[in-house]
């Protein structure tokens, strides 16, 4: 049966506010052949990892429950576990000030609550991310992500596959979008996904394929007033670049880059025979784009 676990721990004053507790579980059931996960964090930092631990979903924290305002749900739907979690950590400080930090960095620093979510590796996912302020570490490695949706207001995200074990499964969409925060996304050839989506608004996107990919990559972007930054791979890997530009923008290629057609450039290693090229579309208005080449 599905659970919704919500422990506080009775101690001391000084000990519970520094203790990390449990806060949210959800059991692995025969029924769930996959999961549809969406979590909203508004603010405070977040952290996602693989674990060995057969739960679907466990989350801890430094906080207490009354601490901040939080809605769990989960049910269902066929034989998908679809799982809501929304998290926002209280504060006497308005949204406004908190980005006015983010913009100026003349408020307080950003707090040093937190909260740890641990995935199952033996279940697919779904994974619908959703981050306001603050900060969020995403480690993949090992998981089944059948599709990734990361959206960041003003939080900085990082995106990585630390340990090098690859997404289980093939991946049908990574996308990722940023209106005024960060989001560097490392190793991507790990995520084994068929089309990478990226949207820049105001801030700014990295963009790691500096290793081949597993399988061929589409890569659809489009950048507003921000900044997307690309690191390539090896000069064997075919790669071919479509930019859809305006007079108002700036397009920074890196060497091994050559134009072909009108806004259309390939490297060296590129025909039009190419099965297995890393294959770019992207728009661009206000803002840049940049190419790095793989330094070796």
């Amino acid at each position: 049966m599905w659970r919704l676990i919500a422990l506080a721990f009775v101690g001391s004053s000084v000990a519970v506010s520094a203790q990390v507790k449990k806060q949210f579980s959800v059991e692995n059931s025969n029924q769930c052949a996959q999961v549809s996960l969406k979590i909203r964090a508004k603010t405070g930092n977040c952290f996602i990892r693989p674990s060995q631990n057969q739960d679907l979903l466990n989350i801890y924290s430094n906080q207490n429950l009354e601490e901040y305002t939080h809605s769990f749900s989960n049910e269902m739907q066929g034989n998908t576990c679809a799982v809501k979690l929304s998290l926002q950590q209280d504060s006497q400080r308005g949204v406004g000030q908190k980005i006015s930090y983010k913009m100026f960095g003349s408020e307080e620093a950003p707090s040093d609550k937190f909260w740890k979510v641990y995935l199952t590796e033996t279940t697919p996912y779904s994974l619908d991310l959703d981050y306001g302020l603050g900060n969020a570490n995403i480690d993949l490695s090992g998981l089944s992500v059948k599709k990734l949706r990361i959206n960041t207001a003003s939080a900085d995200v990082s995106i990585n596959y630390s340990t090098g074990v690859e997404n289980k499964v093939d991946m049908d969409t990574f996308f990722v979008k940023v209106d005024m925060g960060s989001l560097n996304a490392r190793q991507l050839n790990l995520a084994r996904s068929k089309v990478v989506m990226a949207d820049v608004g105001f801030g700014n996107m990295f963009l790691d394929f500096s290793t081949r990919p597993t399988i061929n990559n589409h890569v659809i972007g489009s950048v507003g007033a921000g900044n997307l930054v690309i690191q390539l791979p090896d000069a064997e890997v075919p790669v071919i670049v479509t930019i859809n530009e305006s007079w108002l923008c700036s397009i920074s290629l890196s060497n091994s880059l050559k134009k072909i057609a009108p806004n259309k450039y390939a490297n060296a290693a590129y025909t039009k025979d190419s099965k297995d090229a890393l294959v770019f579309d992207l728009d661009v208005s206000m803002g840049k784009i940049v190419f790095r080449e793989k330094v070796n």
